[in-house]
């Protein structure tokens, strides 16, 4: 039987974090775009619908890479991408006037960000997390608002990892510990007031992103 969502959110309190679904990236997964981009289009409109602030982060450098440190090894990788320059957030989101955008230069959204200051100005303590990849922007940026004891919920639906089994391993161990694992059905039933409805069962997510 699926689980049930034990409490509901304050819309006012909480937003929904929208980590790395940018061109670029998308572009790299062309068999699960679609898919990716449909779940996290019905996250984003109805966490609008019900009062709950949209939040957008992007990886981005600029021309030439002097974010890059030649120490790392990740950034490293990225730089020879050649990619997240000139990139934007996935049209298909329907990004609307003052929702913020955060540009980060390394994979967690908070890291040399003001992603932090600006959640606790507006009074933000719960975040809904959707991003690609789980291995990478989620993991990296989960571990930094558990500790700055932020309430969690992680999209399952709304997050992917080219490594199926990998992405699948941190939804049920480093995420279940850390957040409320959701699914698309049970996100939208929680942004829609409904938090003692069970899932109506998984949502068609596209097999394993990034």
């Amino acid at each position: 039987m699926p689980p049930r969502i034990e409490s509901g959110i304050a819309p006012a309190k909480t937003a929904l974090l929208v980590m790395h679904y940018q061109t670029d990236i998308l572009e790299l997964f062309p068999s699960v775009a679609p898919a990716l981009l449909a779940n996290t289009r019905r996250l984003c409109d109805a966490a609008r619908h019900g009062g709950v602030s949209v939040y957008f982060a992007k990886i981005h450098f600029s021309p030439g890479y002097p974010e890059v440190s030649p120490l790392n090894k990740n950034g490293q990788g990225i730089k020879q991408l050649g990619l997240f320059v000139h990139d934007q957030v996935s049209p298909e989101l329907g990004r609307q006037p003052g929702e913020p955008l955060i540009l980060a230069h390394r994979a967690s959204v908070f890291f040399g960000t003001d992603l932090e200051a600006r959640l606790s100005a507006q009074g933000i303590d719960t975040l809904l997390m959707a991003g690609i990849a789980s291995t990478g922007v989620v993991l990296s940026s989960v571990a930094h608002a558990s500790d700055a004891d932020f309430r969690l919920f992680t999209v399952k639906d709304c997050c992917y990892d080219p490594d199926q089994v990998v992405h699948d391993h941190l939804f049920s161990t480093a995420f279940e510990s850390r957040t409320t694992v959701l699914s698309l059905a049970e996100a939208l039933s929680l942004l829609d007031g409904k938090n003692d409805a069970p899932a109506s069962g998984q949502v068609d997510a596209p097999p394993g992103l990034l």
